[in-house]
């Protein structure tokens, strides 16, 4: 399989020079995703439940242009700008993978953007 590049304007564009996923090797990479609303280009939600559910809807909405799923997701890497916020993100995690979640790592954001609490990456079958 060759390496291609994945876009759709269901999901918000990356804000800087890198692809929203990448499909090689039988697998779908797809960069870490903030809750940006792709018809606005604005952060969507206040608490932590809406931003991850912000995330997980781009990411689902990348995968299905790469002609994979959310129950195909193999891995995920769960970024909080708070580790307060790992509660409030699981809650609203289990709405999206209520049994055989993916495997997942965390980490803190390195940086501050005003709003921002969340950004999300995946790897999935393709």
């Amino acid at each position: 399989m060759a390496r291609q590049i994945v876009f759709t304007t269901k999901a918000a564009k990356p804000p800087a020079l890198y692809s929203q996923a990448v499909k090689a090797a039988g697998l779908v990479f797809v960069s870490g995703t903030a809750p940006i609303d792709a018809a606005t280009g604005a952060i969507r939600g206040t608490t932590i439940q809406e931003q991850t559910a912000q995330c997980l809807t781009n990411i689902r909405a990348i995968l299905e242009e790469a002609g994979s799923s959310m129950d195909k997701v193999a891995s995920m890497t769960v970024v909080l700008a708070d580790e307060d916020d790992f509660a409030g993100m699981n809650e609203e995690w289990l709405k999206w993978f209520p049994s055989d979640p993916p495997a997942r790592q965390g980490a803190k954001l390195p940086a501050r953007i005003p709003g921002l609490k969340v950004s999300i990456a995946a790897i999935a079958e393709a």
